[in-house]
């Protein structure tokens, strides 16, 4: 059901450098790119996750409540992505683990203060 997902980012080529080193791990290539957007993307047919400048001009701000999250195959791979996450100066927002008895997830926020997580299911 979901195409895509876009982050608003206050310094466009920081925000890629980080989503280039961090979304290569899962397969993940820049999909589409302009001056102010860059999208990311595991395959044409998949959802995307995207930056962008705001287009109204004004700082991109974080949403309360807020947050991405991207589906991987292990919970190996949680903890790799999320390490890698903090490695590239994301900040740390739940460590790696088990949260009920299917769900494995791994909770950071990115350069500009927006909430992801990896997570699988067990």
């Amino acid at each position: 059901m979901i195409g895509y997902v876009t982050l608003g980012t206050n310094d466009l080529q920081k925000g890629a450098h980080f989503y280039d080193e961090l979304l290569s791990e899962i397969g993940a290539t820049r999909f589409m790119e302009f001056e102010t957007f860059i999208s990311w993307a595991v395959a044409p047919d998949q959802p995307k996750l995207s930056i962008t400048k705001p287009f109204n001009g004004n700082s991109a701000t974080i949403g309360n409540g807020v947050m991405i999250a991207l589906a991987v195959e292990s919970p190996q791979q949680v903890d790799a992505l999320h390490a890698k996450a903090i490695a590239l100066g994301a900040t740390n927002e739940g460590n790696p683990g088990k949260r009920g008895e299917k769900f494995y997830g791994g909770y950071f926020r990115d350069l500009d203060g927006n909430k992801l997580n990896f997570f699988c299911v067990l």
